[in-house]
């Protein structure tokens, strides 16, 4: 899965210094998949190519970073650069040939993690937020975050609240809400895992 990364460096490395700055400005305003935060933008500005590939990864994975990446290449009409970077990713090895073979419907189905697939049940239906807040705190968020959600003052603005951190996790981190969800909630995760 590297070599994703780096190609979204090395074309970010060939930016002039004023286009990379132009290239962070538009990224604070393309449109993001559902579900995705923005990097924030006091963090962004002060990066250099190498920081901002970490960020990128780190925030939206390999794949839909290397895709934002050539979006905004593309809003700057560096149509080569987002070409270029295209065809590298198109080639990696780590692709997965079933998630291109399937239709749309099932290849979502197959690549989201649970999670992801029934983010609006679980805003509208869990109530138990704070049983799930305290078997994540010190492992998925932190004191901050904790407190942010418990501030919230109905069970959907606390899970929409939870789920406002999710783009910076990784598996581990859904595993353990999943977890804590069928421990607190059983009945409804058996039931979204059977639609």
């Amino acid at each position: 899965m590297g070599r994703t990364r780096d190609a979204i460096l090395e074309a970010l490395e060939n930016l002039t210094a004023d286009e990379l700055k132009k290239f962070k400005m538009k990224l604070l305003s393309v449109p993001l998949r559902e579900g995705y935060g923005r990097i924030p933008r006091g963090t962004l500005l002060t990066m250099d190519a190498m920081d901002l590939t970490d960020k990128l990864v780190s925030f939206y994975l390999e794949a839909y970073g290397a895709e934002l990446t050539e979006l905004v290449l593309r809003d700057m009409g560096m149509q080569e650069t987002a070409e270029r970077l295209q065809e590298i990713t198109r080639k990696e090895p780590g692709a997965t040939p079933a998630l291109m073979k399937a239709p749309p419907q099932m290849a979502a189905k197959i690549a989201l993690h649970f999670m992801d697939q029934h983010r609006a049940a679980l805003i509208a239906r869990v109530t138990e937020v704070d049983g799930v807040l305290d078997a994540l705190y010190g492992r998925v968020l932190t004191e901050e975050q904790y407190q942010a959600v418990r501030a919230e003052t109905t069970n959907p603005a606390k899970m929409r609240k939870l789920f406002s951190f999710a783009p910076a996790w990784n598996l581990t981190c859904k595993d353990l809400l999943l977890h804590a969800l069928k421990e607190t909630q059983p009945y409804l995760v058996a039931d979204l895992e059977q639609s």
